[in-house]
């Protein structure tokens, strides 16, 4: 069939395997982010502070990732140097910034509100994206926010009794905006820097900012050797921590990356809302936290406003064709959108 003859608004085959690889690895990206709940609980709980634990948490995997990314780079370390930018702004409010505001946040609030805060992030870049463009998003847009909001309130059961704090709200929505700049961030289209690199540039750079903030006495810092408990297990603290480090660290922000430059920023930044999801899935497997049906149908609508989300953003490569799926004659073909320029047919940005 020719191109001429093809169905309105439909991809290619290659477009739209593309873009089914881009939501698996997503989803993969969430699963393995989602362990990092279990796991910095375990080295809370056995003396740990939330700052000793992501200064770790970040220095091993920077570490680890610096092993591929320097073959990567091929020699031309220019990269780095025409990069430094992106890499920085990563490093310093994707990584660092955006973990300890979340930790601060816990520390005043319960788990659960406080991830509901952090995860407003995809509601901050569609309101963004409207107020830079002035365009408002379409109803499938608004559809899915509204929907996967719900669905995050079911799955964090926000039902019972929570103790709301003032400072510690600011420290949450702090971490969602962090959150919002990390999903921009990594979704740049920039071929000169692999994801491995982006990953281990930025990771180095949090973890300085964290050692450097210890160094200063901004940031408390306490480790311990002590054994650790996961669940029903009693294993030695390095356990916890290498899930940490190797798991939801490193494969997290690699698949992250890559999922982000596949999709674009606002969809990406959808897909990971089921890491609330995966993390309530690992709380059961690893802590024996068994999940209601009320957690159940939240994951329902979570999917299904990421669904909506997608579906919108489908429909952005057919604007502006015939019926035959040609350019309309007579005009000039558009030139490719900024995703601060359209709320809805959002690209792959900084």
């Amino acid at each position: 069939m020719s191109a001429a003859r093809r169905a309105p608004g439909r991809l290619p085959a290659a477009r739209r395997g593309f873009l089914a690889s881009g939501l698996g690895i997503a989803l993969f990206s969430s699963a393995v982010f989602g362990l990092s709940g279990s796991f910095a609980k375990a080295l809370l709980e056995a003396g740990w502070t939330p700052g000793a634990a992501v200064t770790a948490r970040l220095t091993g995997a920077a570490l680890i990732l610096a092993v591929p990314a320097i073959p990567a780079l091929r020699g031309r370390w220019h990269q780095l140097r025409d990069n430094w930018v992106t890499i920085g702004l990563f490093g310093l409010i994707g990584v660092a910034a955006c973990q300890l505001f979340y930790f601060n946040a816990v520390a005043r609030l319960s788990v659960g509100v406080a991830l509901l805060l952090e995860y407003l992030a995809p509601v901050i870049i569609v309101l963004w994206l409207w107020a830079a463009s002035r365009k408002r998003p379409r109803l499938l847009t608004f559809g899915g926010t509204l929907l996967s909001l719900a669905g995050l309130v079911l799955v964090l059961d926000l039902t019972g009794a929570v103790r709301i704090d003032v400072v510690g709200v600011l420290w949450g929505m702090a971490a969602a905006v962090c959150l919002a700049i990390y999903f921009f961030i990594t979704a740049k289209e920039n071929d000169t820097l692999p994801p491995i690199v982006l990953a281990s540039g930025g990771l180095f750079v949090g973890a300085a900012v964290m050692w450097l903030a210890a160094a200063t006495g901004l940031l408390p810092m306490a480790f311990s050797t002590a054994d650790t408990r996961l669940g029903p297990w009693i294993t030695p603290w390095w356990v916890p921590l290498a899930g940490l480090v190797v798991l939801a660290t490193v494969l997290a922000y690699v698949s992250g990356i890559m999922a982000a430059r596949a999709l674009g920023s606002k969809v990406a930044s959808f897909v990971s809302l089921t890491e609330v999801l995966f993390a309530v899935v690992w709380a059961w497997l690893l802590l024996g936290e068994l999940p209601g049906a009320i957690q159940l149908l939240g994951g329902v609508l979570i999917v299904g406003g990421v669904v909506l989300v997608r579906l919108d953003e489908l429909r952005g490569p057919a604007a502006g064709r015939t019926a035959g799926g040609e350019e309309p004659r007579g005009q000039e073909r558009p030139r490719a959108a900024s995703p601060l320029e359209h709320a809805n047919d959002v690209e792959p940005v900084p």
